[in-house]
């Protein structure tokens, strides 16, 4: 018998059409949670995501900076501030071929796991809801019902490979005979580790390392209300679409942002 396969997700941009991350600074500036500077600054990083990249001295400040500001949020807060604006923030939220995509590997009997920078708050419920089988995520720490600013497990960069590596181990993956899917350079790594390496939506330089290496480059340009598939969860479920997300969407632009001070 053959071994079991598997199809690797990232999520922001390969799954999730934009950073809806980024998108829940106004409420949550209207809520209390964070500044009006916060808010602009993050405005700004909204356009230099949509065309930069993150290098890993970035990265770690993102992860500083965003540690910092979540530090002391209440996690009933934001679930409330969450549920209630979470029509207009998140709808349409994920890539119609994304959808097709893992749907065909769930019919060619592939595991499909999400592996993602974002907070497990918000990628477990999406895995969920688009029929992932498990995911590896992020996962913040909270004491006491707020978010403590500290990050119990970060996955990021070579962190995803050795986490697909872990469960191919686990689950007796057959890695040459698995599939990655991403957008981003910093995911090198986790793409590397399978047998058919996906560029989906790719910034600059992984364009330039699928060129060099022959892999395949998807666009995905087709973004479907995330709702249309199957019933949003309610608030809980949600809450770190602008939490654990934000280590992942909105820090890593920022320090791009700032490494970038005259480009506006």
């Amino acid at each position: 018998m053959s071994r079991p396969s598997a199809a690797f997700f990232d999520l922001d941009k390969t799954i999730i059409a934009r950073s809806s991350t980024l998108a829940f600074s106004r409420p949550f500036q209207a809520g209390g949670l964070i500044t009006r500077r916060a808010m602009l600054r993050s405005a700004y990083a909204q356009f230099v995501y949509a065309v930069g990249g993150a290098d890993h001295d970035q990265m770690e400040k993102m992860r500083q900076f965003m540690s910092q500001l979540c530090a002391g949020w209440d996690v009933a807060t934001v679930r409330e501030i969450v549920a209630d604006t979470l029509h207009n923030v998140v709808d349409p939220l994920v890539y119609a071929e994304a959808v097709s995509l893992i749907d065909e590997h769930k019919r060619e009997g592939r595991d499909v796991v999400i592996v993602s920078t974002s907070g497990s708050e918000v990628v477990e419920p999406i895995g969920a809801m688009l029929g992932a089988d498990r995911v590896v995520a992020t996962r913040l720490k909270i004491v006491d019902g707020k978010y403590s600013g500290e990050i119990e497990y970060y996955a990021y960069a070579e962190e995803k490979a050795n986490a697909i590596r872990r469960l191919a181990e686990e689950m007796d993956y057959d890695l040459d005979e698995s599939f990655a899917y991403s957008d981003s350079v910093t995911d090198v790594h986790m793409l590397e580790a399978v047998g058919h390496p996906y560029a989906v939506n790719p910034d600059k330089q992984l364009r330039r390392t699928a060129v060099e290496r022959g892999w395949p480059v998807l666009v995905f340009n087709r973004p479907v209300a995330l709702r249309s598939r199957a019933s949003l969860p309610q608030g809980p479920t949600l809450a770190a679409l602008a939490v654990g997300g934000a280590f992942a969407v909105g820090g890593y632009v920022w320090a791009n942002a700032r490494r970038r001070p005259h480009s506006g």
